[in-house]
């Protein structure tokens, strides 16, 4: 299993950080039940900071559609809303929020072949990701993007009561294929699919539904409304 590069000060130092506990503990008290003890504590407690920064490999579906739209994040689509003007999209919009627990991947992934335009972000709060407000007020990275047909997409990173480091190492003029790695959120957050809401876009999921980044289709949109 790959671990995300984004979380290496996490796995990597929290893995020097275990072998030298156990190796402490061991050379105090070698045989003894406190070793053993502590052997057990530090490789569970890696293999869980293991297991939230994993980055599987995904394949596209098939036969997917040039409009269609994947989701960017892994998780539950908590809110689907529609907004008169959003800055990603320069007019009226409708957001696909999907919420990430501690046990879900999460890395973030393009939901489509674009270009970064800019990326805007706010400082804020943090609150509990779950709540409906923390969308709002929360700290927050937005990308902004376009396809090549000129269509405007947005993809929101927004942190959480836990989640305190957003990462997003993208820059102005950068391409992107559907389902690619692009950053991540460190511990329980939301990210948000934003698109224009011009009435050439068919929704695809509904809220409660369960969405894996890179593989589940959000929407659809026809050329027409690009």
């Amino acid at each position: 299993m790959r671990l995300a590069p984004a979380g290496v000060r996490e796995w990597g130092g929290g893995g020097i950080l275990a072998i030298l506990i156990v190796g402490l503990a061991w050379w105090l008290c070698p045989q003894d039940w406190m070793a053993w003890l502590l052997t057990l504590l530090s490789a569970t407690l890696w293999i869980c900071i293991a297991w939230f920064f994993r980055d599987p490999s995904r394949r596209l579906p098939d036969h997917l559609q040039p409009g269609d739209l994947l989701s960017p994040a892994d998780g539950r689509i908590s809110a689907i809303e529609t907004v008169d003007v959003h800055d990603a999209v320069d007019g009226a919009a409708i957001i696909i929020r999907i919420f990430l627990s501690v046990l879900n991947v999460h890395v973030n992934r393009m939901p489509c072949d674009i270009e970064v335009l800019e990326t805007i972000y706010t400082p804020g709060r943090y609150l509990d990701a779950r709540k409906p407000e923390s969308a709002q007020v929360n700290e927050s990275m937005l990308t902004c993007a376009k396809r090549s047909d000129g269509l405007r997409v947005g993809i929101r990173q927004i942190s959480g009561a836990i989640a305190r480091r957003i990462i997003c190492p993208v820059r102005e003029g950068q391409s992107f294929s559907r389902g690619d790695r692009y950053g991540m959120i460190k511990f329980g957050s939301t990210t948000e699919l934003i698109i224009p809401d011009d009435g050439h876009v068919d929704v695809c999921v509904s809220v409660g539904e369960r969405v894996l980044g890179g593989k589940t289709v959000l929407a659809h949109v026809t050329m027409s409304g690009a």
